[in-house]
């Protein structure tokens, strides 16, 4: 299918982060967008208010008319997170229709671009964004499709005027092998999707698939330490690109980039932690790749806001500080509360964790608790299913009796307002990818009356 071809695109998952970043770009390109989703959140309000029609029941009488018939003007999109039951999304497939994954919608619209894609099992949401405001704050300009609200845009999608296009390559079910990357980054490569990959040996090969896609004059860039070939970057190692003289300053940090001909002092980052700052240094890296002037990259590094979701702060006062991230893996958790750490190491914290897909649990229990464990109070709530059926054995009470932390305990969600109101904790923190982040506004709203 011919990108110049599509006039009509039908959303099945119209809400989620990657998918309404593609309904927002085809909108703009002037096509008819409509979709479904299964519940109504403030992504897919955004969406209606920018005149996309979206149906709330998995009913096919709703579906418009103008979807009824199979034209080559119509492009149907699909999430694997919808059930395989779903009777919209059968609907479709019953028709033969032309049904394709986000991911090889985004191979659709990346042929014949430059194209820069980030890939990585932590760190490429970030990464992707950091890349890609730096290309636009710069004015060197690109088209970009995120996996999170880029808290300078109030978007998940970029439109530039020029050729360049930032992505982010998601390695789950493989769907990063639609992509051919003029410049790709690998941030990580932690054991991950098991329930996709079966181990950790499966998802490196795919990796090495993705990276064996790069064009042919292309360029890598890798966090050293990583089983690839390409361009290194790290924090105070003997890697290609480094970061070096990191310090915190004000709850601010701060640090130089080398490179061994490149060298840019004192750069500012707002958003905290070691793994943040090697994120910076792969982004920055990529732009110094592209000819961008050092003190343009430096400028746009200070003015970038960071990510909603990822160590978002909610509330910063002299009592109180409320920060809230995306972490759903043992590795992520582990960066995150590293941060925490550095950034406030005398006050007590308190987290709620939401713990996201029953085989994420039962792979990785071990790990969760052993991290989960270093914090001072832990909330912990039911395990957020997604796309998954319960597992026998794999509840949030398993993943609490192994964690050693005195103070522990689960709580319904709908009980957690009121619980932090009579802890009053002076740093919290929401860790989690399911929906936790509904509870945002009102714990905002309990600390900011308490």
């Amino acid at each position: 299918m011919e990108l110049l071809n599509i006039k009509k695109v039908y959303f099945v998952g119209i809400g989620g982060i990657g998918m309404s970043a593609l309904a927002r770009y085809f909108a703009k390109r002037g096509c008819m967008v409509c979709g479904y989703d299964k519940t109504q959140t403030s992504l897919t309000r955004a969406l209606e208010e920018e005149g996309i029609h979206i149906i709330y029941t998995d009913d096919i009488a709703q579906i418009p008319d103008d979807f009824n018939a199979i034209n080559s003007e119509i492009l149907i999109v699909y999430t694997p997170a919808i059930p395989k039951d779903s009777k919209v999304l059968n609907f479709f497939r019953d028709k033969g229709f032309s049904i394709k994954k986000r991911s090889e919608v985004l191979g659709i619209i990346s042929r014949g671009m430059f194209c820069i894609a980030v890939a990585g099992t932590h760190g490429k949401t970030t990464t992707s964004s950091m890349i890609a405001h730096i290309l636009t704050h710069t004015g060197y300009g690109c088209t970009a499709f995120l996996g999170g609200i880029a808290t300078n845009y109030n978007s998940n999608v970029l439109y530039g005027k020029n050729n360049v296009l930032v992505v982010e390559a998601d390695e789950y079910d493989r769907s990063f092998l639609t992509l051919h990357p003029d410049i790709a980054v690998v941030t990580s490569m932690d054991a991950d999707h098991l329930d996709i990959y079966g181990d950790a040996t499966h998802l490196q090969e795919s990796f090495h698939l993705f990276v064996g896609q790069i064009k042919e004059d292309g360029k890598l860039f890798v966090r050293e330490g990583l089983p690839l070939h390409g361009i290194t970057y790290s924090s105070g190692s003997q890697s290609a690109l480094r970061a070096v003289n990191i310090r915190v300053v004000n709850g601010v940090f701060i640090f130089d980039f080398e490179d061994g001909f490149t060298t840019i002092k004192d750069i500012t980052l707002s958003m905290p932690g070691r793994h943040n700052v090697e994120n910076a240094t792969a982004a920055i890296g990529v732009a110094l790749s592209l000819g961008i002037k050092p003190t343009l990259i430096k400028k746009a590094v200070a003015h970038f806001k960071g990510v909603k979701r990822r160590f978002e702060t909610i509330i910063k006062t002299e009592k109180q500080v409320y920060i809230d991230d995306y972490a759903h893996h043992p590795e992520e958790i582990r960066a995150c509360l590293d941060a925490v750490r550095q950034l406030y190491p005398e006050k007590k914290l308190t987290a709620i964790f939401q713990p996201h897909l029953f085989t994420r649990t039962r792979d990785f229990a071990d790990d969760f608790a052993k991290v989960l464990s270093t914090v001072d109070d832990l909330i912990l709530l039911d395990i957020y299913p997604a796309r998954e059926l319960p597992i026998e054995g794999i509840t949030a009470e398993m993943l609490l009796n192994k964690i050693t932390v005195e103070s522990k305990q689960i709580c319904g969600k709908n009980l957690v307002a009121g619980l932090i109101k009579n802890k009053k904790p002076e740093l919290i923190l929401t860790i989690g990818a399911g929906d936790i982040d509904t509870l945002v506004e009102p714990l905002k709203e309990t600390l900011n009356n308490a």
